[in-house]
């Protein structure tokens, strides 16, 4: 299930694509993102640390994308803020891959098929939308 922090940092950024290039405040990013000003501030640190945002300090300081917003996906600022897309430790090709404790076999086991089907379907649709899909939506960002 997609985190509460994760969502945050979605809406964010997709009101950072809104903003086509100019810098915002995190105080601006937590109306516009409806989010708690410090809990964003934290988000927007990591996605920072993970070259989505770039981060400008001061008085004047404020936060941009750090690359095109057709260039950033959902599935990487998901996966950077929640971890894996898959439900499973066992069908997760590029973060955390394991075998699930509770399993006595990778080879045999009744679930994985199901599951890795799952994560795929899942990547393909995330890692296909970006954050300009979002910001072109119709949908009205009720803080502009």
């Amino acid at each position: 299930m997609l985190s509460q922090k994760a969502k945050y940092g979605l809406r964010a950024l997709v009101a950072l694509a809104r903003a086509e290039g100019a810098q915002v405040s995190a105080g601006e990013l937590s109306v516009r993102a409806d989010a708690p000003r410090k809990f964003l501030e934290a988000i927007l640190l990591e996605l920072s640390r993970n070259q989505i945002v770039v981060s400008r300090r001061g008085k004047f300081g404020g936060y941009v994308l750090a690359r095109a917003p057709d260039a950033i996906t959902f599935a990487e600022v998901i996966r950077v803020i929640d971890g894996p897309l898959a439900l499973a430790p066992c069908v997760s090709p590029r973060l955390g891959f394991r075998k699930c404790a509770d399993c006595p076999d990778l080879a045999t086991c009744t679930l994985r098929e199901a599951l890795a089907r799952a994560r795929d379907a899942t990547a393909e649709v995330l890692e296909g939308y970006t954050l300009a899909d979002a910001a072109a939506s119709g949908v009205v960002d009720p803080a502009a």
